[in-house]
């Protein structure tokens, strides 16, 4: 039964993925807006915001005990960028070995990748600092809260602002193919009706919302039985459950050939999950060293550097992203030795 259902979730993942992109395309193309903003703002908040509740929903609720509320929340918080900076750009690079072999190129518009991880490295830096300051020191705490949700705010400054020159040179977002549901009933002349573009929008997020639902409740059946810690249930299933799912709009794009968007997707994701998030927990949760947080923080930070690295040193390639889905196998290992 559990198996059933999380090949149904994964399916239906599959399909509303398919329906969220198609629409996304549209939309942007519409208000003309580069597929860096697409990709990086719309699309990778859209589908963060999901899995973005759960630990906001951990540490609020009165659910459980305040020690596994907050275990979870601190686990789900840094899980995320964890999963995201390795086993999705990982992905995204095996889609793409795919279809143009391991050393085709990558090319994603590379001023907004390396904003992106610039900005990424600089909050969740910082919110790795934040984990060896004491709890009382609530001052210092609210400060560095404070500071990164700054870091957000200016970082969608500087990705609206590159917007129009980005489009000006040819960057602009592209639908492929007629909407979804134009396909699909036969609707003569809704290709230009933004209210049919936003229903489809609507109906692939909801869609994606309740696949990654179903694929968590099949993840945590068969967690149970390996007897594991809310900490690292949180690091490694949740955002696996419910995030990975998601990201297949990256693989969509990837297989088409819309770097831009595959990885502002991911990337732009990870800046908002590295920096509002952490936020919450520092001033909410102990957020305090432990072994796996040590671990999942240095991993996390290696894996988007390593990134950084090999695109200022020229082409992406779908190798380079090998470094990236080890970088997650070492962090399985390290959690399944303890």
């Amino acid at each position: 039964m559990t198996l059933l259902l999380l090949g149904g979730a994964l399916i239906l993942i599959l399909i509303s993925a398919e329906i969220f992109t198609n629409a996304l395309e549209h939309l942007g193309e519409r208000f003309r807006i580069s597929e860096g903003v697409t990709g990086s703002i719309f699309a990778a908040v859209g589908t963060a915001m999901p899995e973005t509740m759960v630990p906001v929903v951990a540490i609020l609720s009165s659910a459980a005990t305040q020690e596994v509320r907050e275990e979870v929340g601190v686990g789900a918080i840094l899980g995320a960028p964890l999963m995201l900076s390795t086993i999705a750009l990982f992905l995204v690079g095996l889609a793409a070995a795919w279809r143009r072999g391991w050393s085709g190129r990558l090319q994603p518009e590379r001023g907004g990748l390396h904003r992106d991880l610039v900005w990424f490295l600089a909050a969740f830096s910082l919110s790795a600092v934040a984990i060896f300051v004491p709890h009382e020191h609530r001052l210092i705490r609210g400060v560095i809260a404070l500071m990164l949700v700054g870091i957000y705010f200016l970082y969608l400054l500087l990705t609206l602002r590159a917007s129009a020159k980005l489009v000006a040179n040819g960057h602009a977002t592209e639908a492929g193919h007629p909407l979804v549901l134009a396909r699909l009933f036969g609707w003569a002349g809704v290709r230009d009706n933004p209210v049919v573009e936003v229903l489809q929008l609507g109906l692939g997020l909801t869609g994606i919302v309740a696949g990654a639902h179903g694929f968590v409740a099949g993840i945590e059946d068969l967690s149970k039985t390996l007897g594991i810690s809310p900490l690292v249930l949180s690091l490694l299933i949740i955002p696996l459950a419910t995030e990975l799912p998601e990201k297949v709009n990256s693989v969509l794009w990837t297989l088409r050939g819309k770097d831009t968007l595959a990885f502002g997707n991911i990337t732009g994701a990870m800046v908002f999950q590295g920096s509002l998030l952490p936020a919450l927990g520092i001033l909410l949760t102990p957020w305090e060293l432990r072994a796996e947080v040590a671990v999942g923080l240095v991993l996390t930070l290696l894996a988007s550097a390593w990134v950084l690295v090999a695109l200022s040193r020229g082409t992406l390639r779908p190798y380079h992203f090998g470094v990236n889905g080890a970088c997650y196998a070492v962090y399985i290992l390290s959690v399944a030795v303890r």
